[in-house]
């Protein structure tokens, strides 16, 4: 008698279940006995898609015990049971016909070359079908502003059914009490707690998850471009952001492999009804992700500072880094790591970063140097006024005149002279005087922006962020205003110790002297208008972090000696 194995599978794309591979066996099971043969063993994968070899332990069995000639012919119900892949199914009757294996479905008979070629490309074709099909239901479903499929947290699943007693799918609605930590990660995010630091509070206090289990930092902070993680969810903000992402099989290991769409290719449908972050939050949340992202891009600069001036630190001689030699001291890492230094000299970890915070709290701005700087700053922003007023004026003076040129070329039309020659002029006449008046629109009364007073608000904002250091609130707050002051920290050696010379950054200076006095709008043109007489313009757009120099008179680094 001839040895048979059967093989059945269903998928749960299908919508089947377990009686479809029962059924699958019987009905092989029938035909086997009728022509004579004597099932030898049932192969069977259950809810696992066709798409894909790798994955379904029951057909690599069936090929293995093929080749190791346990029966000579194959049963099964169609030959996309087997496999619905073209390299597959091929890859597979290739197999079984060297082992002399003959394979038979119930719906063809004995399957040679021709069904392998013709049913291996119609399988891929239905899957490439099915796919844009269910691409396109879910497409209109998004764009009439419901789910796509998916739980997103802070929300409900609504369930629902109409008056045929169907379900209706994809309608949801905010969930208070989720959407309350939702509000408290950003909030928490925003005052400097990382997320490590956020999911592990989650965990302490028993709040589950997404997926219902655990808080993991990956969970918050997900993936900004990709738009996954708590962090990142547009939903949030009343976006229904849908094809952001595709799926794909990768061929030697069978899992799905995600790759990022084309924004154009991205469907946006506003919901704001599902609204949970109030804008300015979200706002400030991005600014600051885009602030880690340009200033970690390397490797080292994606973990956070574990000390309050570590990457700061900058050898004298060589330029290399100063970091931990020991537990308590700091060394130049060329001089230990590479020997190309002479600076083998070392200091306490608590002695420099208490001589750097006095420096910032009484060198950094002196009072009397400020003065100077701002005597100087107004001064030099009148000359550029008087220019920009004078410029201004011949704008103005020459829009008048072209106006009044315009005048009398109406006049000269009507009375009927005319001609091409007058046409040209009137359309160079209208041209000019359209660039003129965006000029004068962009063209606005400079305003002078330097307080008398903004020396004294430095000292009073440093005083402070130096006292939250020691409370475990606002520690890692205050440790990102105090780190964004410095440029650079450079350490020297003389006279058997060392000269560390303190470089300010000008615009975390501005920024922190600016907070008691000026709007966010304010401080922007203030960064601008310093980086106008420093001849470093920025790009539009940049703020805080758009000027990066050692400051002139009334911000010149102090240098002392430890």
């Amino acid at each position: 008698m001839t040895r048979v194995a059967i093989y059945a599978r269903y998928s749960s794309e299908e919508l089947q279940d377990d009686a479809s591979i029962e059924d699958q066996i019987r009905l092989c099971q029938e035909r086997v006995k009728a022509q004579g043969g004597e099932v030898m063993n049932c192969y069977t994968d259950h809810g696992i898609s066709g798409a894909s070899m790798i994955l379904r332990p029951g057909v690599q069995q069936l090929v293995q015990d093929g080749l190791a000639g346990k029966y000579d012919a194959v049963y099964t119900e169609a030959l996309d049971r087997l496999s619905r892949d073209q390299e597959d199914i091929a890859g597979i009757y290739k197999r079984m016909t060297f082992m002399g294996i003959k394979i038979f479905t119930l719906s063809e008979g004995e399957i040679n070359e021709m069904h392998i070629g013709l049913k291996g490309t119609m399988s891929a074709i239905f899957l490439k079908d099915l796919a844009d099909k269910t691409r396109r239901g879910l497409r209109g479903r998004i764009e009439k502003g419901k789910s796509g499929g998916g739980k997103s947290y802070g929300y409900d699943v609504i369930r629902q059914w109409n008056e045929h007693g169907e379900p209706i799918c994809g309608e949801r609605k905010i969930n208070k009490e989720q959407a309350a930590i939702v509000n408290r990660i950003f909030r928490e995010y925003l005052s400097g707690i990382s997320p490590k630091a956020i999911a592990k509070q989650l965990n302490e206090e028993k709040i589950p998850g997404p997926s219902g289990k655990g808080w993991g930092p990956t969970s918050i902070y997900g993936h900004r471009s990709r738009g996954t993680g708590i962090l990142n969810n547009e939903l949030y903000i009343g976006q229904l952001v849908w094809n952001r992402l595709r799926y794909i099989k990768n061929p030697d290991t069978g899992k799905r492999v995600s790759r990022l769409n084309d924004e154009k290719d991205w469907i946006r449908t506003e919901v704001p009804e599902l609204r949970i972050v109030d804008q300015e939050l979200w706002d400030k949340v991005k600014d600051k992700q885009g602030e880690i992202q340009k200033q970690h891009k390397e490797f080292w600069g994606k973990k956070r500072p574990p000390h309050l001036f570590s990457y700061l630190l900058k050898c004298g001689c060589c330029g290399g880094g100063f970091s931990k030699i020991s537990k308590d001291r700091y060394g130049c890492s060329t001089a230990r790591n590479k020997g190309t230094c002479d600076n083998m000299q070392s200091i306490r970890q608590d002695q420099l970063e208490g001589a750097i915070l006095s420096a910032l709290k009484n060198h950094l701005m002196d009072e009397e140097l400020c003065k100077v700087f701002c005597e100087e700053y107004t001064r030099h922003m009148n000359e550029l006024r008087s220019a920009h007023n004078a410029k201004r004026a011949s704008y103005e003076k020459e829009l008048a005149k072209l106006i009044k040129a315009e005048s009398k070329m109406i006049d000269a039309i009507c009375e009927g002279y005319a001609n091409e020659a007058l046409k040209e002029k009137m359309h160079s006449n209208e041209a000019r005087q359209k660039e003129l008046k965006a000029l004068l629109e962009e063209k606005d009364e400079i305003k002078v922006l330097m307080h008398p007073g903004i020396a004294n608000q430095y000292h009073k904002e440093i005083t402070e962020l130096i006292a939250s250091l020691g409370t475990g609130e606002r520690r890692q707050e205050a440790s990102q205003l105090i780190r964004s002051l410095i440029d650079k920290i450079v350490l020297s050696p003389s006279d058997g110790g060392l000269v560390v010379d303190l470089h300010g950054d000008l615009a975390g200076i501005l920024g922190i002297s600016a907070r008691g006095h000026y709007s966010k709008t304010e401080q922007k043109l203030l960064f601008d208008q310093i980086e106008e007489i420093a001849g470093n313009p920025g790009k539009s757009g940049d703020t805080e972090k758009q000027v990066k120099m050692v400051a002139g008179a009334g911000f010149e680094p102090a240098t002392f000696r430890l």
